[in-house]
């Protein structure tokens, strides 16, 4: 949306509004807050598993697609489904992706069952990114709890905006990455591999911005009114994607699928993508040994674990892989950066003033298990 079209929008807007329109509109952006935690679904979860479940799917997920599904075999026994309903082959044609967000889902229930009192018994099922039976899994009540401060995964939040360019801390640094030596890396906005990845970010993005499958992809996963994020429950919403007040309100009643097509949307995304860049303490990356499932799910998973600890520190990551996903910034970036091993996530990050509560929305636990 070009400066001159929302100005314009925006003042047709209060003219209308003055009619009594408002009073009818779509007037606040719909978050988690809003969810009713009531569902007319029934399956045979315990209360105990319900909780596991709801917990681990706050996991994130590109688009926020929830590639996920349960399938009940007994009470406490599960297998984990890869959902091809939820796949993106216009961004990740190899389900690369898909499979490092079953991994994030994997850890949050881990942590969930186990502050619970349930070791979890793992066994992998899939040999592919395709394969629908990603994982196995058994809770056994042990009777020992491995206390986890179960509000990190409820709190956690990919946060977008407003980011110090304040260096990070090394002590900081030293608190993320030391329990994973080799596997995650940090870049600092001291040095010219950060340069080099914020100009190819940027790039990357021009290119996927401009890619009809992809930018469709996008369209298709936007929850631009309430009454779609309320009924899906998934995907991005305004609210997700940090549009507040006024522009907020202004795409809730004016905006569609069809706008995302249009050039000006995209020259304002990419924009917007500038500016995110230019304003960061420098990158964190995440790298895998190799790209086989097992090393994904456990990548995922690596991912998640990081996520979970930022907030606490008043740091803030945003995961932007448009460089992966694009095979003219893909196929410089290890030269670039001097890391050989496959890198899987690339993660701005940078301290905040403020934390902003979780938004984001997810399915009801009786919409993704199959019994």
């Amino acid at each position: 949306m070009n400066r001159r079209k929302f100005i314009g929008i925006a003042g047709a807007s209060v003219l209308v509004a003055g009619g009594g329109y408002y009073l009818c509109s779509d007037k606040n952006n719909f978050t988690r807050n809003d969810v009713k935690k009531s569902s007319s679904i029934k399956t045979p979860l315990s209360n105990d598993e319900r909780e596991i479940l709801y917990l681990a799917s706050l996991a994130p997920s590109g688009h926020n697609t929830q590639p996920w599904f349960v399938k009940y075999i007994e009470p406490y026994h599960w297998v984990i489904g890869n959902d091809k309903t939820k796949w993106l082959p216009g961004v990740d044609p190899t389900q690369r992706e898909t499979i490092l967000s079953i991994g994030a889902f994997l850890q949050n229930l881990e942590y969930a069952a186990n502050n619970r009192g349930y070791d979890c018994h793992f066994d992998i099922l899939a040999t592919r990114n395709q394969d629908e039976n990603i994982m196995d899994v058994k809770l056994i009540k042990s009777g020992i709890i491995h206390h986890y401060n179960i509000q990190k995964i409820v709190q956690r939040r990919t946060v977008r905006s407003n980011y110090l360019t304040d260096a990070l801390k090394s002590e900081d640094v030293d608190y993320l990455i030391k329990e994973e030596p080799g596997s995650i890396h940090f870049i600092s906005n001291t040095t010219k591999e950060y340069g080099w990845l914020n100009e190819q970010t940027i790039e990357a993005n021009r290119i996927q911005s401009y890619r009809e499958a992809a930018q469709k992809e996008l369209a298709n996963w936007i929850r631009f009114s309430s009454k779609d994020a309320e009924q899906y429950r998934d995907g991005l919403t305004t609210a997700g994607m940090e549009i507040e007040g006024i522009p907020g309100w202004v795409l809730r009643n004016f905006y569609g699928k069809s706008a995302v097509m249009k050039n000006s949307f995209r020259k304002e995304s990419v924009d917007k993508v500038r500016k995110q860049v230019s304003a960061s303490a420098g990158w964190l990356l995440i790298t895998s040994k190799d790209i086989s499932i097992t090393s994904l799910l456990e990548t995922g998973k690596r991912m998640q674990r990081l996520f979970l600890k930022v907030r606490e520190k008043a740091i803030a990551i945003h995961p932007m892989t448009q460089i992966l996903e694009e095979s003219p910034t893909n196929q410089t970036l290890h030269q670039s950066i001097g890391i050989s091993d496959p890198v899987q996530f690339i993660l701005r990050t940078g301290y905040l003033k403020t934390y902003p509560p979780p938004v984001s929305l997810r399915r009801p636990v009786e919409r993704f298990v199959r019994h």
